[in-house]
């Protein structure tokens, strides 16, 4: 169908042309279509055939009319790329549009010159009506115009003074933030150095500045666009997130910028093979940083960050700047000033961005070094300290402060303000003369500095402690004229001092002295008792009885909570000039200087008894506690607190000796109770060195036909003056001095050489040695290494050596028991429970450790009861259930033993199979009862 004409007068400068024209695709290199009818009416059809190698085979058709008397000259202008209308996603990035124009009459239109449109000159005679035929160079033509030649010359030189000022303002902005990162090196300029240079590529392609450079064409200009876009999503990413150092409110910050900058990295190499792709997702990227942005500059903002408050207006016009970008690439904003004023509002926008960046950098930085004399920095430096200026007009006599003192002790405002003596009521009464006599040494000697701690008094009647630091400035006459300084409020430090003053003399539980304050006191009443005969200080030393079990039972804090009771009651007890301290644990001293009459003094500490016996409920518990009580009276012939106090403690141990619950008075006796044990464990410790330990043997004896099956090792000390001292006697001195592990290796040892020597002399026959562990032992690291290394010494078969634990010792630390024993099992050793039914006795405990033997204690052997037999057979069957064997100790007569044998019951051992023996004694026995082995 014929095409309708486009009507043009000599007074139209510019029409569009773009809604006129009339697309064909994929046409081919010849293409016929019917003109526009001419001025008789007639419509024809033409046929054109392409003239440029550059054409896609689609073709544009418009016509013009030329209705005036006179020859119109205008330019048919088609521009390669245009913003508006461009597109978000997969944007249209220019490209050249028509290759060629060829019009109905007449010959093809000439090109003119030009890089940034397709220019064709067209000249439309008087009452002509032209078609035109373009072959379309690709298959958009977004815009086309028709322009009045010297309309257009001078829109384009207008709009080129327009891009050359901003490419100049964008040029000049970059470098000199390229100048300031040189300078100042902070991270947040190279990253807005980075941003401008981008926009100032992204300007220099959209106004063609590129082109006047490089001669680049319209094709490889998308590339180049393409280019710039990615660039400025990718420095907008790294200037959000190195401008409000996001790294030190969240790591993943740094992950995610990160992670992003690297996409947008891989995106600009996408950009090589198809530019509209990436441009669009860098589009889509440069948006999604704004929204992003706009949230954590918010986020930042309420939470008091002086960056994000500072970024806010440039971060709203880059909001505005965005909103007017998509308008523009979707249609909605289509004036041809359009894609100029967005380009020249980015710039607008680095400026905005570059002088928020300097501001904060240079905000009381480097750039105010230098403008302050030394007494302005002095000034600023008291200001900053926030302590307060102490000023004395010496001739005036008068004292300011700044802030004023008065108000912060809650006095009238200018309350301390006048002459120096008006301090002298508010001053501490100890402080006046110190302070007076300060000031006047000062004025006397026109020199020297003041520098004293005294005390204000408040309003509220409260004392606060300030420190004066102070200097006199001398006049040209060499007299004071004003003393200046500082006045700082140290009461904070001052009560600090005092709390730590007191909890290193008091106990941080009950408040009570600690044993040194108790100490100091004594001596110091001591020495008065030895010129006043009527002071004589009497010392309680208190301990209460058991108390581990109130804390197992309770836990720690119950305890600490009884503890606390016991001392409110016996602070009750203190009468005037009495004291009371805490000295450790469960253990308290009572110094009583109100009473000298021994009955008086007695009653006193029947009192302290009773208030301790007195029940505590707890926990809907009443807890009744005891206390062993030694009591010691000074006499001349203590000289130290030290001394009294020692006397009143062996008191105290001499109770707890008696049974506790009791008050033992001192006797000198009692200096000789800890002077035996302390000579008994130098003994022992010599005894080790002399060989006088050794072991004997006691059988243990098959019921089944009498045989020997076995020993167990039994210590014994022959002290060389005290004779035979029994173990009983002997093993706590050693466990509480730490020679029980040497003693008990030596038992192992020993123990092991000798059944190695015995085996040796009568063969390899089922025989077996036990050694008894101690508590000390079994929680030794080294101990699985000591047994190791004592069967490995003697050579013997682990089996044979055997090792016998109590419950009460397994229990103890029941988790460590079940660890250590494990692994000696796993050496192949045999562990017997001994002493069985007299601790826990509990299935549930017994069925975790990996005993083979019990050993029943000789108190149910020698049971009288009825139920005696039947307790017994239990016992026995409970551990055959259970896989162990058994051995009765205690058997006194034949009737027991064969009653243990119907019951099942193994091995016995008793001084009635068999006494301890000597190891020669013993070498005897196995082989009356070994005689046909060979060796």
């Amino acid at each position: 169908m014929a095409i309708e004409p486009i009507t043009i007068s000599k007074n139209d400068v510019a029409l569009d042309l773009s809604r006129a024209v009339e697309i064909y695709r994929d046409q081919g290199e010849n293409f016929q279509v019917s003109t526009a009818p001419g001025l008789d009416g007639i419509v024809r059809r033409i046929e054109v055939s392409a003239l440029d190698e550059r054409s896609t085979g689609d073709w544009a058709v418009f016509a013009l009319a030329n209705t005036t008397d006179e020859q119109i000259d205008r330019l048919i202008v088609a521009p390669h790329y245009r913003l508006v209308g461009s597109g978000l996603a997969w944007p249209d990035l220019g490209s050249n549009r028509i290759a060629a124009i060829t019009p109905s009459e007449g010959f093809a239109l000439d090109r003119q010159p030009s890089r940034d449109a397709d220019v064709f000159l067209v000249t439309l005679n008087p009452g002509s009506i032209v078609t035109f035929i373009a072959e379309l160079s690709t298959p958009n033509l977004p815009q086309v115009y028709l322009w009045e030649p010297e309309a257009y010359k001078d829109t384009i030189n207008s709009y080129t003074l327009f891009r050359g000022i901003v490419i100049g303002i964008a040029g000049l902005l970059a470098l000199f933030l390229t100048i300031l990162f040189v300078v100042k090196g902070t991270s947040m300029f190279p990253a807005t150095a980075a941003l401008s240079w981008a926009v100032l590529a992204y300007i220099c392609i959209d106004f063609g500045f590129l082109n006047q450079m490089l001669s680049i064409s319209a094709q490889d200009a998308r590339l180049w666009r393409a280019g710039t876009e990615v660039a400025l999503a990718a420095t907008l990413v790294v200037f959000l997130f190195t401008y409000l150092n996001l790294n030190r409110w969240h790591l993943h910050f740094s992950y995610g910028t990160a992670a992003w900058v690297l996409a947008l990295c891989l995106l600009a190499g996408v950009a090589y093979f198809d530019p509209a792709v990436a441009a669009g997702i860098a589009r889509f990227s440069f948006a999604l940083t704004a929204v992003v942005g706009l949230g954590i500059i918010a986020y930042l903002s309420f939470q008091g960050y002086d960056r994000a408050i500072m970024l806010v207006p440039s971060w709203l016009m880059i909001l505005v700047w965005l909103a007017g970008g998509w308008l523009a690439v979707t249609g909605s904003l289509a004036n041809d000033i359009v894609q100029s004023a967005l380009t020249g509002g980015l710039v607008l926008i680095i400026l905005l961005i570059g002088f928020t960046v300097m501001q904060h950098a240079f905000a009381g930085g480097a750039l105010h070094q230098g403008l302050f004399s030394d007494m302005e920095r002095q000034a600023l430096a008291v200001t900053g300290s926030g302590d307060i200026v102490w000023d004395w007009d010496v001739l005036r006599d008068r004292v300011i402060t700044k802030p004023d003192v008065s108000r912060m002790i809650g006095l009238e405002p200018g309350a301390l303000h006048g002459a120096a003596r008006l301090w002298l009521p508010a001053l501490h009464a100890d402080d006046r003369d110190t302070f007076r006599t300060t000031l006047d040494v000062i004025l006397e000697h026109r020199r020297g500095r003041i520098s004293q701690s005294f005390r204000l008094r408040g309003a509220d009647g409260h004392y606060h402690w300030f420190t004066l630091r102070a200097r006199p400035v001398i006049g040209s006459d060499g007299e004071i004229i004003r003393c200046v300084g500082t006045l700082v409020d140290v009461t904070e430090q001052k009560k600090a001092e005092e709390r730590l003053l007191h909890d290193a003399v008091h106990d941080n539980l009950t408040g009570l002295p600690s044993r040194e304050l108790f100490l100091n006191r004594l001596e110091a009443v001591i020495s008065i008792a030895k010129t006043e005969e009527n002071v004589r200080p009497t010392v309680l030393v208190i301990d209460l009885d058991r108390f581990k079990m109130v804390n197992e039972g309770l836990g720690i804090s119950g305890g600490d909570t009884i503890l606390l009771t016991i001392s409110r009651r016996l602070h009750r007890l203190l009468k005037p000039g009495d004291s009371l301290s805490r000295f450790a644990g469960d253990q308290f001293a009572m110094l009583i200087l109100s009473e000298q009459n021994s009955q008086r003094i007695a009653d006193v500490a029947e009192a302290v008894k009773q208030a301790i016996n007195l029940p505590i409920t707890f926990a809907k518990r009443e807890i009744i506690l005891a206390a062993s009580i030694g009591l010691v009276s000074w006499n001349s012939s203590q000289s130290s607190a030290e001394d009294m106090v020692k006397d009143a403690e062996l008191a105290m141990y001499q109770a707890k000796r008696f049974g506790g619950d009791r008050i033992e008075p001192f006797r000198p006796a009692f200096r000789s109770v800890g002077t035996d044990r302390l000579q008994l464990e130098s003994d022992l410790r010599r005894a080790v060195e002399r060989q006088e330990l050794r072991l004997v043997y006691q059988p243990i004896v098959r019921l089944e036909d009498r045989s020997v099956a076995g020993f167990e090792a039994l210590l014994r000390w022959e002290h060389p003056r005290r004779g035979s001292i029994p173990p009983s006697d002997f093993i706590p001195v050693a466990e509480s001095c730490g020679l029980i592990v040497q003693l008990g290796l030596f038992a192992m040892q020993q123990a092991a050489d000798d059944l190695a020597s015995w085996l040796k002399q009568i063969g390899d026959v089922p025989l077996s040695v036990s050694v008894n562990l101690s508590s000390r032992q079994l929680i030794r690291r080294d101990l699985i290494s000591d047994v190791r290394s004592v069967v490995a010494r003697a050579g013997l078969n682990p089996r044979c050596f055997r090792l016998e634990l109590t419950e009460s010792l397994v229990m103890d630390n029941p988790e460590q028991s079940a660890h250590v024993l494990s692994r000696l099992k796993q050496l192949g050793v045999g562990l017997s429970l001994d002493d069985f039914g007299t601790g826990y006795s509990s299935l549930s405990y017994l069925t975790r450790f990996p005993f083979d033997t019990i050993k029943i204690d000789r108190s149910f052997i020698d049971d009288t009861s009825p139920k005696r037999s039947v307790l017994l057979r239990s016992m026995v069957n409970m551990a055959h259930d259970l896989g162990l064997s058994v051995v009765a100790e205690g058997v006194a007569d034949e009737n027991d033993a064969l009653e243990l044998r119907q019951m099942g019951c193994e091995y016995v051992q008793s001084f009635l199979f068999g006494p301890p023996l000597t190891s020669d004694v013993a070498m005897k026995l196995l082989k009356e009862q070994y005689p046909l082995v060979q060796v």
